[in-house]
Order: structure tokens, then sequence, then C-alpha cells
């Protein structure tokens, strides 16, 4: 019987399509994220705030302490709970309240007990990383708005417009080298009640990395003192906020930088955004996330090499029309020039939670 073309074109086109993929190509989709991976974070807030990143799937957020130091354990938990009832864990408060640490004044040792007491309470109320500055004074008369793609606001920053600040009174001028041996006391006292309490702590670097601030050397402004301090006392408990933008804005190689701080287990909260950089420390922009010096994707997979578990903010989100026309009370997240909010923080969340499944499916 002959057999129509039709037929054989039918015959033909079956057999082309498999009935079911080979095993050794499915995977797991999405990929599983679980522990031993970086922990997408935000800032928390409001349980109104809550419930808007809650829908767009974030679990963890780095908080508000909302009390001056010392802390206390009913107060720490007062904020952890409003969170978790929300399905956020807070996994990081910032610390401040130790100005005269900072600066040598005669508060100092009066305020590293502080610290110490708020650590421990921190540890008896679950708290996973405090992070810190150490800031003789921030430069950040130095940024400025930079419009991007659409309008969009960017921040910049540019050195040449404020190296040459006076002092604040109040603030004073400090030299590089006091700073540092101020900070190797105050090390020395809280970083063994850190290791007791099984809390991490991680000082973010100076940001700007302007070379001089209102007078003041800075201390975290190159790669070389970033590697001094975490030598002061040798700690996985004495760490870091590896920030990716910073590292290039000091004219370094994040994914280098990432694998230095990760062998000796001294990243204890990552921030994960992206520059331009025109002159290192003096001339950058601060940019979407998608955009920039940064290859967010080596990042990411270096952070997944090495099974780092704690926070990754994907942080400082750009200024768009949507967030800028959003009330007060649930759009202002970066408060910068040039700085977004609830939006522009979605898009960065979604973005770092790509780049994670890409690293996992890859």
């Amino acid at each position: 019987m002959p057999i129509s073309r039709r037929h054989a074109l039918k015959t033909a086109a079956a057999a082309a399509v498999p009935t079911a993929l080979p095993a050794a190509n499915v995977k797991q989709w999405p990929p599983a994220i679980g522990a031993g991976l970086p922990r997408i974070c935000v800032t928390g807030g409001s349980g109104g705030l809550l419930k808007h990143l809650k829908q767009v799937g974030v679990d963890y957020a780095i908080a508000s302490a909302g009390m001056p130091i010392p802390w206390t354990e009913a107060g720490l938990r007062a904020v952890m709970d409003r969170h978790k009832q929300a399905g956020i864990t807070v996994i990081n408060m910032m610390i401040t309240g130790f100005e005269d640490v900072i600066r040598g004044g005669p508060k100092r040792d009066e305020q590293i007990g502080k610290v110490i007491e708020s650590i421990r309470a921190a540890g008896k109320a679950g708290l996973a990383v405090v992070e810190y500055n150490f800031y003789a004074h921030r430069l950040t008369e130095g940024y400025e708005e930079e419009p991007g793609r659409g309008g969009a606001g960017m921040t910049a920053f540019h050195y040449a417009k404020v190296k040459d600040l006076p002092p604040r009174e109040n603030e004073g001028v400090h030299k590089r080298e006091d700073q540092f041996q101020r900070a190797e006391h105050f090390l020395k006292a809280i970083v063994p009640e850190a290791e007791k309490a099984n809390v991490r702590l991680a000082l973010h670097p100076n940001d700007p990395p302007a070379p001089i601030s209102r007078g003041s050397e800075q201390m975290m402004g190159t790669l070389e003192n970033w590697k001094r301090y975490l030598n002061l006392v040798k700690s996985p408990y004495n760490g870091m906020t590896f920030d990716c933008g910073v590292t290039r804005e000091l004219g370094e190689d994040p994914v280098e930088v990432c694998k230095w701080m990760g062998a000796r287990d001294q990243i204890n909260h990552v921030h994960f955004r992206n520059v331009v950089v025109r002159k290192p420390n003096e001339d950058y922009t601060e940019v979407f996330i998608d955009e920039g010096a940064v290859n967010m994707f080596a990042v990411m997979r270096e952070l997944v090499r090495q099974k780092y578990p704690r926070g990754l903010y994907p942080e400082h989100p750009r200024a768009i029309d949507l967030d800028r026309n959003m009330p007060d009370s649930i759009r202002a997240t970066y408060s910068r020039v040039g700085g977004g909010g609830l939006v522009g923080e979605v898009y960065n969340i979604a973005y770092a939670k790509a780049m994670l499944q890409a690293v996992l499916s890859a």
C-alpha cells in the first residue's frame, strides 16, 4: 500500500520527539536553597513592609535594635519576634553608641562594657551577627545624585569636591595608627565575649573609602588595612562585612578578595551591589545591580563554592519613579541621594535570587 506524504511526515515528526529527557539531564527546579548557602536578606521594619517583603520571597532580614546600648535580651527578642510573626528571621543587627571607643574619648571602657553586655544579650536572643562601623567620620558630604537610565537616580561620590572640608568640633582629627590601636584594644575585649556568645562580629569597611575624611585618616580604606584589621585578633568571630561594591571602589578584584576572606572564615555578612569606578577611592558611581564593574555572578558563585551560610544583602536600591511617588512609611530604604526604596529593593532581591539560582543550576 503506498504511504501518503501526510502520513510519512506525521510518522517522522513523532519519531523525532523523545518521550522523556535522559535522566542525566534532569535537575531539581527550582534549585533547593537551604543550609550552607547565602541567605538573601534586606532591611526589615514595620508589619506592612514585612508583608510586602515576604510576598517577594524574603525570609531573612537585618534590623535595628531600637534601643541604646547596652542591648537587652528582652528588647532584642521583641524585634525578632515581630519579624518572626511575618515569617522573617532577623539575622543581623547594627550596633552603635561607642563613639569614645572610636575617637579615644573618656568613656571608652564604659562603652566597651556596654558593647559586651549587648553581645551577650544577642547570644541569648539567638541573634547570629552583630555589625558595626569604626568611622572617625563618614564623608557622606561627597555624595550627589547622578541620572541613570530612564532618569533613575544613581549615587555618585566625588572626593575632589569635599577633600578640604574642615574637621567637626565634636569629632576631632584622628590618625590611622591611633585608630588601629583603639581597634585592637576594642577587639581584644569583645571578640572573646563574641566567641562565648556564638555571635559573629562584622565590621563594615569605610564607605566611601576616601583617603581623608574631614581631616581624619581612614582606617579601613584599603585592602591592606582590611587584612591588618582582621589579623589584630585572629578569629572567625572577628570578621567583616564583605561588600563587593566597596571592594571595587578600592580598585580591587571582588572575587579574589572574597576568596582571601572566605579562606579565613572571616566573611560574617555580605553586601551585594555594583559600581562604576573612575578613580579608586575617590570618584565612582553606585549603579543598578545589573550594570557596573562587579561580576555579580562570579561573586555569588564564589560564595556558594565556599558554602557561605550567612546574610547577603542586595543593598543600595536605585531611585525610580515608582518609589519616588510612594509614601515614606514604606518607600525609604536607602537614604543617600540617588537612593531608592521598596520597588528598587524588590528589583535587587529578584536579581540576587536569580544569581543564586543560576549558580546552583549551572
